[in-house]
């Protein structure tokens, strides 16, 4: 029992020093701004992950989306909701995003298992909030988000290069399969 107690702690150990180093970003490179103005009850609800930089925690998921729900202290809960493939049952995993003060609602801290936290910012959405762009300030993550589980080849391309334009390196990018034929096409994951 002590020696699955040690290995426990050490695996906690290990993502926690993982985290650390995805959150701390390159000293060398400008920290990334936005200067956003965002309606938090306008982008409350289901976005679909239509693209990502592939990371541990997100790598290998199909059919994702994030929902958020603005609880009464103004806080952000957040449930992301994943499949390992299609044709599995959805699974969710919980956290929570602290908006920051004096930030237009595009800068939260989220918080997961409060233990871990990372860094979210909200460099542009559609007028329409049909899209948002959501990124780092250190660049070592981003993601590109829809209301719609489907986005065409030339709107994606179109935000891969606004990504551009924040001084992300696009070809990081990998698409996120939200439709079974969308699995093993180039630029997915």
């Amino acid at each position: 029992m002590k020696l699955r107690h040690y290995l426990a702690v050490l695996a906690l150990l290990a993502v926690l020093l993982l985290v650390s180093c995805i959150t701390q970003g390159n000293r060398d490179v400008p920290q990334l701004t936005s200067t956003a103005k965002i309606d938090l009850q306008r982008y409350m609800g289901a976005w679909y992950v239509i693209a990502n930089v592939p990371y541990f925690a997100e790598n290998g998921k199909v059919a994702t989306r994030d929902v958020y729900t603005l609880n009464e202290q103004g806080e952000v809960e957040t449930t992301y909701v994943y499949r390992k493939a299609f044709g599995e049952p959805e699974k969710t995993a919980g956290s929570l995003g602290i908006v920051q003060p004096n930030s237009e609602n595009r800068y939260w801290v989220i918080r997961f298992f409060w233990l871990f936290r990372a860094d979210y910012l909200i460099l542009e959405t559609a007028q329409d909030y049909s899209w948002a762009l959501i990124g780092q300030p250190s660049r070592k993550l981003g993601w590109v988000f829809s209301r719609d589980a489907a986005m065409d080849d030339k709107k994606y391309a179109e935000l891969l290069e606004k990504f551009r334009g924040y001084g992300y390196e696009s070809d990081r990018f990998k698409r996120v399969p939200q439709f079974a034929e969308q699995v093993g096409k180039p630029g997915f994951q």
